[in-house]
């Protein structure tokens, strides 16, 4: 079975970096916002798969060790997005376009806080793109810093565990009950998922905003 583009660089990444390339993935797709293409969902699941494997090679300690590790990259990477949008975000609305900028991907990300409001850096979490430009939008906005790091906190672990113990079960189950494994199927696996999260924000953001723009201003 040929694999895809997808499974072939998450695989690369799991078995080539281990945990270090997984926790500088997800520092870098939640904070840095060069990390917004990386496959951050997918490639937590993935890790779940492999979970095990990445405790035995790390020490052999348990595997909740690694994800308590993984909910760090993340809620470390928000806040040098925060402290990025705080310290130099008016200067990216000047900035030109580029291979690692868009500023589409910033504005998405800002039109999605000023809907969603202070929630926005819990639900960014599951929402590829958003969830990299979220924490600097939130810098750029002067959001209350108590309140983002709660958010932050909460969203990591939600996010991080859900996706590691979703793909660690669900690889258990599929393997003891008809006895193969998912990770020869997750490629279709990251498809789902950025289907599942992206489409229903994506069109709220662009067909509603067509709604409103077309209340407003009937011809």
């Amino acid at each position: 079975m040929q694999k895809g583009l997808i499974q072939q660089f998450i695989e690369w990444i799991i078995h080539n970096g281990g945990l270090y390339m997984l926790l500088f993935v997800i520092f870098a797709e939640t904070g840095l916002f060069v990390g917004f293409f990386l496959p951050g969902d997918s490639l937590l699941f993935a890790a779940g798969i492999y979970i095990k494997d990445l405790a035995k090679e790390f020490f052999d300690v348990h595997y909740s060790v690694i994800i308590v590790l993984v909910i760090i990259a993340s809620v470390l990477g928000n806040m040098v997005g925060f402290w990025f949008g705080n310290k130099t975000g008016p200067l990216l609305y000047e900035r030109k376009d580029s291979f690692l900028f868009k500023k589409k991907h910033l504005l998405r990300a800002h039109d999605f806080y000023e809907q969603y409001g202070k929630g926005t850096i819990f639900l960014a979490k599951f929402l590829p793109i958003i969830r990299t430009f979220a924490p600097i939008v939130a810098g750029i906005v002067r959001m209350d810093k108590k309140t983002f790091h709660f958010y932050n906190i909460i969203g990591s672990i939600v996010w991080v565990s859900s996706m590691i113990l979703g793909g660690h079960f669900l690889q258990s189950i599929i393997w003891r009950k008809f006895g193969y494994s998912l990770k020869d199927h997750i490629e279709a696996i990251t498809i789902v998922i950025i289907l599942i999260t992206t489409l229903p924000v994506l069109y709220k953001l662009f067909f509603g905003q067509r709604k409103d723009s077309s209340t407003q201003n009937p011809s």
